[in-house]
């Protein structure tokens, strides 16, 4: 009878053990699983590899910046939309930058949403005080009245402390011209550059800052990559007329998705096969005119014509605030997420940190938009 006890109690301890075994081996292998899960979302890149970063920016608000990593050189452009952006912008370019250096920094125009990163109070470290800077090209021109302004002022400040701690400074018309030291095109190596393109108001001065932008084409390759920052249509008839321009894999949205921007006589040039739009769809900080939100569904009737692979980064999201008697922002919610088109020898893939679903397919484009007769 003692052994029968004794069997039974032997049996029941190596159950619990085998059950601790099994229970622990499986939290270990799920463990494994979403780290790798979570190491290959992060870890797109390889050498010979370009890749394009469209990040989220820790807040309500539109803004750019876009972290590009090519050859192993680490390239930013634009630092928006505030300065508490930077914390967010830092802890995901760290992930790639192993040298604290920031080979090329370029500033596309003198808006907020734009350059806070770089435009910071004295005693507030900027993305030039975070890491050493090579080279920064930035917009020629700035609208009347500008000088005046306190960001414009501090901009100023942290590009002549740069400029003591070594980065190079080009303008944008330094660059297409070719001189002070500037060049047009920067070869990055392994059939990789990046070109300064012209427009008109880089030596002219236009009404609207976003005119300034410096546009920029990368090229793996035979592959083209285009950036226009917020450049408006004067600026893009500009662009199309005074450049050879390529069919264009990538295209950044012009101005977030705005109606101003990504104009046909652009877009018949580079004829884009993904579309990628940094903005927080739907919130109302610039207009209580829910078509005029980014992206607005004039963008998105030009651009259906190209391509079915537009990108969101961030949710706006919104509220009626029945004393003011007008909707209010009140938070946002990732919508693809930050966004990483990696281009490869051989292909372009579009991976990003919340979901890889185009706009079309939406939730918020399906309730606030119409679509567009080449989507149907």
């Amino acid at each position: 009878m003692a052994t029968k006890k004794y069997n039974s109690f032997v049996s029941f301890l190596l159950c619990v053990v085998f059950a601790v075994l099994g229970f622990a081996v499986g939290a270990v292998g799920l463990y494994v699983y979403k780290t790798q899960k979570e190491i290959a979302s992060i870890q797109v890149y390889s050498a010979g590899d370009m890749s394009f970063h469209f990040l989220e920016l820790g807040n309500e608000y539109t803004g750019d910046c876009t972290y590009i990593k090519a050859n192993g050189v680490d390239i930013l452009i634009d630092a928006g939309s505030k300065t508490s952006s930077i914390s967010t912008i830092t802890a995901y370019v760290n992930q790639y930058v192993t040298d604290n250096k920031l080979e090329y920094v370029i500033v596309t125009h003198a808006h907020e949403d734009h350059y806070a990163g770089f435009a910071t109070n004295d005693g507030t470290s900027s993305i030039f005080d975070l890491y050493e800077v090579g080279t920064i090209i930035d917009f020629a021109q700035i609208t009347d009245g500008k000088e005046e302004q306190k960001m414009y002022n501090n901009y100023l400040r942290e590009i002549s402390e740069a400029k003591t701690r070594g980065a190079k400074h080009y303008s944008a018309l330094e660059c297409v011209q070719e001189t002070n030291g500037a060049k047009s095109t920067y070869d990055l190596g392994s059939d990789m550059s990046f070109t300064i393109l012209n427009q008109r108001y880089y030596s002219e001065v236009s009404t609207t800052e976003n005119n300034h932008s410096v546009c920029t084409l990368f090229t793996h390759g035979n592959k083209n990559f285009l950036f226009t920052g917020d450049l408006e249509k004067l600026g893009e008839e500009s662009l199309a007329s005074l450049n050879d321009l390529p069919h264009c894999v990538l295209y950044k949205a012009g101005h977030h998705g705005s109606k101003t921007s990504s104009h046909n006589v652009l877009l018949e040039e580079i004829t884009p096969e993904i579309c990628c739009v940094c903005c927080c769809a739907g919130n109302v900080e610039y207009t209580q005119d829910m078509d005029n939100t980014f992206p607005t569904q004039d963008f998105i009737d030009r651009i259906s014509v190209y391509t079915r692979k537009v990108y969101v980064t961030t949710l706006g999201k919104i509220i009626f605030d029945e004393d003011k008697q007008k909707y209010v922002n009140n938070g946002y919610e990732s919508m693809n997420g930050n966004i990483v088109v990696t281009s490869t020898a051989s292909s372009t893939e579009v991976n990003c940190s919340n979901n890889n679903t185009i706009l079309k397919d939406t939730n918020w484009f399906k309730n606030n938009r119409t679509c567009p007769s080449a989507w149907a």
